[in-house]
């Protein structure tokens, strides 16, 4: 199986779940979910610590935690509602990696969003939109992971956000070892090229706020142009 199938897999999983989210459920059943219909789908494991799908609601959206501690909590869900979903399937030792934030409004998620109501939670995706953006924009294959990591990190803090992980980094390279990973952080001056696949997954907030925002797509260079995969 391909990388492009495995995040796929990923990717069908998030939409399968936006459609089937309803106030009431519990944070727990969701994950449930979620895993199923990857395992489903054709994975056939998680790599990410055996954690499939980190799933968070309300304030629990700033929450930025290591898989070997991660607990998912059974709190249920409201019909206005803020959710982030993680999800890391593998199939034969690929990986997908992608995250959402879901917005719940009346009971059901918004896809477009500019017409969420809630005007702090579209702000905060569009930040996410224009971070990714930005990432397509000035990512070259002689950039380093400590260059970009300069460089949005400075834009978060331009636009008024905070970068919530646990870390403080911004992605990390997609390989066959978790351990062998390298991170979208200060002092990594390898090349972005000189890898296959990175993630790119800001996870933001407004300081104060008990919301936080997070976008993760993997990306690789094709014909010398950073793309989505």
């Amino acid at each position: 199986m391909e990388y492009s199938e495995v995040q796929k897999i990923a990717k069908n999983a998030i939409e399968h779940i936006k459609n089937e989210i309803r106030a009431g459920m519990k944070l727990t059943d969701m994950r449930r979910f979620c895993e199923e219909k990857m395992l489903a789908l054709g994975a056939d494991s998680f790599w990410y610590w055996d954690v499939g799908a980190f799933v968070f609601s309300g304030d629990e959206t700033t929450v930025s935690v290591s898989g070997r501690e991660y607990v998912t909590s059974d709190r249920l869900i409201t019909a206005d509602d803020i959710i982030t979903i993680d999800l890391s399937p593998q199939c034969g030792n690929i990986w997908g990696d992608y995250a959402r934030t879901i917005i719940l409004e009346d009971g059901k998620s918004v896809d477009d969003i500019n017409s969420i109501r809630n005007a702090e939670w579209r702000n905060g995706l569009l930040m996410e939109e224009e971070l990714h953006e930005e990432l397509l924009r000035f990512a070259t294959p002689q950039t380093t992971f400590e260059e970009l990591y300069f460089h949005i990190n400075q834009l978060i803090i331009d636009r008024g956000f905070i970068n919530l992980d646990f870390l403080g980094n911004l992605g990390h390279s997609i390989v066959k070892d978790k351990n062998d990973r390298i991170y979208t952080e200060k002092g990594n001056t390898a090349l972005l090229s000189s890898v296959d696949y990175f993630t790119f997954e800001p996870h933001i907030s407004v300081k104060g706020s008990k919301y936080g925002y997070k976008k993760e797509n993997i990306y690789y260079f094709a014909d010398g142009r950073l793309k989505e995969l």
